[in-house]
């Protein structure tokens, strides 16, 4: 490329690289209810850099693209190890920037940003520079509009960490180069838009202003393809880190309701087969050597094993089996709903809400486990979300709500465990909230990931880290209990046999392994 290229007009070259910060405003951090201790970055690359006035595509398949107004810095003099007085002398041009963000990509990218933020036309720059010398680095002013509505106001004053320091930092880190840009982070009101909205950012020092830097949303028809690499996914948390709070997501997600964008819910596509985010990247807790111990295993082995560990609130109280000897091994993907509020209801009841996501997105050999506090007023599904798991291959449905159309329900054929059965819907007393998070179902904590084991005696939880260890130790406890259950039956008193003594013990030892 030379230096015609339009991406790089504004800098007049391809910068070396890109530096953006994580998280820098303070209205940001409070935002998000979290404030970093010292800065933290990542790479953009420059190839995603583009003009004022030029579009972004929004992948096929994808909801959450989301803008960042942020001041972006260009270096003039190369800088190393420079101290904060100084490291302001090394900024050539201050100029407007768009950070725009893909939160479908981002839970897999863990943290370095490279797919959800590294698209072509991701990094939108100008449309003019303000020569660093004139302005006062603490007094400028960012602005963004969308759609012509201003969304973000701040200045370079509600920064946690000073541009000046963010400068001096990066410097002892690498050389910052004469050229390299360095985005310094977006204030509270960054969300999501859609095709066909309008984005706008500006910078101003007093009179010196770079212009309106302008980016038109647009739909791609090409979707990621899953034969290659990693596919968008996304929950509860990304919707609520791309639209900037709980309530907005909701909204987006919700009954159809706008935004402060403008955005409906039927703009979002619907991605029914999204896999937990990050899951596919991990070893699996539940080998298929491991399941297969577990399926020998009942639950109340397994939860005298744990109970000499130290673990005695693990099993999911007050749920039994919809279906006489239902019995199940799986891992933990998990639902949470609240409890029922009018104004939370029509936001997030409605539309494709978190209890349609869990159950449209549940994997083979899972167990979705609901947390419903316990309230067996309503029900928390029926029998086309109970099909639903079945088809997706779930390995069982545990609630501590009731189940509706209980016999329909059982007929499908996959393990449910629950409080009870009950005919009224889930709005009588539940709000649907969040997907894959950890959350108390039956008296106890599980997390995602969790394995779980159900039968006859109810469901336990069992810790992947331990998991096999446990169920070696009562697969060795099964055999020696089966073969003190044949000396009682063949008339032997249970008085220095179960438990066994010493002489019992050593008779065991010696025939009953044979």
């Amino acid at each position: 490329m030379t230096d015609t290229d339009p991406r790089f007009r504004v800098l007049g070259a391809r910068p070396g690289k890109i530096v953006a910060i994580h998280l820098a405003y303070a209205s940001r951090a409070d935002q998000r209810g979290r404030r970093p201790a010292a800065p933290s970055y990542f790479f953009k690359p420059s190839s995603s850099l583009a003009p004022s006035g030029a579009d972004i595509v929004r992948p096929a398949g994808t909801e959450l693209l989301a803008f960042e107004g942020e001041i972006a810095l260009v270096i003039g003099e190369p800088a190393r190890w420079v101290t904060p007085d100084a490291a302001w002398s090394h900024v050539a041009s201050v100029t407007a920037a768009n950070d725009f963000g893909l939160y479908d990509l981002r839970a897999n990218d863990k943290g370095s940003n490279v797919r959800s933020k590294g698209g072509d036309g991701y990094t939108p720059l100008g449309p003019a520079l303000i020569d660093a010398r004139e302005v006062d680095p603490t007094a400028l002013r960012l602005r963004t509009w969308v759609d012509g509505e201003i969304v973000q106001d701040d200045t370079a004053a509600g920064l946690i960490f000073s541009l000046a320091q963010i400068v001096a930092d990066l410097s002892q880190h690498f050389t910052l180069e004469t050229g390299d840009v360095i985005l310094t982070g977006t204030p509270a009101g960054s969300s999501v838009v859609s095709p066909g909205q309008i984005v706008e950012v500006q910078v101003d020092a007093g009179d010196l202003t770079t212009g309106r830097l302008r980016t038109t949303v647009v739909q791609g028809d090409r979707p990621f393809d899953p034969a290659i690499g990693s596919l968008p996914a996304v929950d509860d948390t990304q919707r609520t880190e791309a639209w900037g709070s709980a309530e907005a997501a909701a909204a987006a997600t919700g009954t159809g309701d706008r935004s402060a964008t403008g955005r409906s819910a039927d703009d979002a596509p619907v991605l029914a087969e999204s896999p937990v985010p990050d899951a596919r990247d991990a070893p699996p807790a539940l080998s298929p050597e491991l399941r297969a111990k577990l399926e020998r295993v009942p639950v109340a082995a397994l939860s005298g094993q744990l109970r000499k560990r130290g673990l005695n609130d693990v099993t999911i109280d007050g749920v039994h089996a919809l279906t006489a000897g239902s019995r199940f091994v799986g891992t933990a993907r998990t639902l949470r709903f609240l409890p029922h509020r009018e104004d939370l209801f029509a936001a997030r009841g409605g539309g494709y809400n978190a209890q349609k996501r869990a159950f449209d997105a549940v994997e083979e050999g899972e167990a979705l486990v609901i947390e419903a506090r316990g309230e067996t007023g309503s029900g928390t599904l029926g029998d086309i979300l109970a099909i639903r798991a079945h088809a997706r291959g779930a390995a069982a449905i545990v609630t501590d709500g009731g189940v509706r159309d209980a016999e329909a329900v059982a007929a499908v054929g996959i393990p449910v465990f629950t409080a009870g059965p009950h005919p009224a819907v889930l709005g009588r007393r539940h709000v649907p909230w969040e997907t894959d998070v950890a959350i108390g179902c039956g008296g106890t904590t599980v997390e995602p990931g969790d394995i779980l084991v159900g039968d006859g005696d109810g469901v336990i939880v069992l810790p992947p880290a331990i998991a096999e260890e446990v169920v070696d130790a009562a697969l060795v406890q099964e055999e020696e209990d089966a073969w003190i259950a044949r000396q009682v039956a063949s008339g032997h008193p249970v008085d220095g046999l179960f438990p066994m003594n010493a002489e019992w013990r050593a008779r065991y030892e010696s025939e009953g392994r044979n």
